[in-house]
């Protein structure tokens, strides 16, 4: 079984999970310094190590520059 780190769902075969990746809600990221949502999938070649996908960001590191939609809080005034 291979499951999805960001939403717990299984699949049966690798390439359903990288399929499902992709269109994964849970997966988005944000990063802090262009203000750019994109998958992890585009932030990552090996699995190990983030930046931001953009062409003029130097964002980089999962939970530095780049952090899960889900951690973001909204203000409010």
């Amino acid at each position: 079984m291979y499951t999805c780190r960001s939403c717990n769902q299984s699949f049966q075969t690798e390439l359903a999970l990288e399929l499902h990746r992709d269109t994964c809600k849970d997966g988005q990221l944000i990063c802090r310094v262009c203000g750019d949502r994109f998958r992890e999938r585009e932030a990552t070649r090996d699995g190990w190590h983030y930046a931001c996908p953009s062409d003029d960001c130097d964002g980089e590191g999962l939970t530095e520059d780049l952090v899960d939609l889900r951690e973001v809080r909204t203000a409010t005034h």
